[in-house]
């Protein structure tokens, strides 16, 4: 992979992540204030953002996804999901006024019992339209699947938006540890090398992936198929990708063909 930033860039960044502020202060992490505040400074010159300790994130885009997610999740019909139907959306919102009341607008306090409901909250979306898919897929190939063409395509599209915000989620969730391992600049190796990691003179010095960044990377793995501008580096971030575009595959190709054998 090519070092971000170039050489002397390059060289400050991958010490980084492993501390180079410590080895330079000693084993005991204490440092004179001064040379303390030049290593702030040079940090600033020389290391991207996105390898560095930053500003926590806002939650507030990700927050509007999923509830975004669970009103699509109650527009596909009632035969297209687990029941109760309520059920896994109502979770999802319980889930959602946890993590609302843990950080309002800001990912500034990190806990365990955040870290688990984030990911849970992500994985009851996951299981819920991907049960939805897979009855959906099931009624077609079966000959059952209702004869509108209209309600036929609406289902598809929930499931497939839904597909979308749900990968997204998992993508901003699991890159370089989490939101708050990103703040914290403690894991430098990347799940996902964004082009501004590779090519940082394209972009402002401050410049990090947020959550509408790996909403992106969702949407063009669903609709090219596979990577586009965002390359998958971890063998977990190609997984999710290949499940993500084996959802949408079949879910979108299967929807299509019936609605136009109908429509015929």
């Amino acid at each position: 992979m090519t070092e971000p930033g170039g050489n002397d860039q390059g060289a400050i960044s991958g010490a980084t992540g492993l501390g180079w502020r410590d080895r330079v202060a000693g084993k005991g992490g204490w440092a004179p204030a001064a040379l303390g505040e030049d290593l702030h400074k040079l940090e600033l010159q020389f290391v991207p953002a996105w390898l560095r300790p930053t500003d926590a994130e806002n939650r507030i885009p990700a927050a509007i996804a999923i509830l975004v997610a669970v009103l699509l999740q109650l527009t596909v019909p009632t035969k297209y999901g687990l029941h109760p139907r309520w059920l896994l959306p109502s979770l999802e919102v319980a889930l959602l006024v946890v993590l609302t009341a843990l950080n309002p607008v800001r990912l500034s306090r990190r806990t365990k019992l955040g870290k688990y409901t984030a990911l849970l909250v992500v994985a009851v979306i996951s299981l819920d339209n991907s049960v939805s898919a897979v009855l959906l897929d099931y009624d077609i190939t079966r000959g059952k699947a209702s004869q509108d063409a209209i309600g036929l395509l609406t289902s598809g599209a929930a499931i497939y938006l839904t597909n979308i915000i749900a990968f997204g989620l998992w993508y901003w969730e699991l890159d370089r540890g989490g939101p708050f391992a990103r703040a914290a600049g403690s894991r430098p190796h990347p799940d996902f090398l964004f082009p501004q990691m590779s090519t940082p003179e394209v972009a402002p010095r401050d410049w990090e992936p947020r959550f509408l960044d790996y909403l992106y990377v969702s949407f063009t793995n669903v609709v090219a198929f596979s990577p586009t501008d965002t390359m998958p580096l971890t063998r977990g971030a190609k997984a999710l990708m290949a499940v993500q575009s084996l959802v949408a595959l079949s879910t979108i190709g299967l929807v299509v063909a019936r609605a136009v054998n109908v429509l015929k």
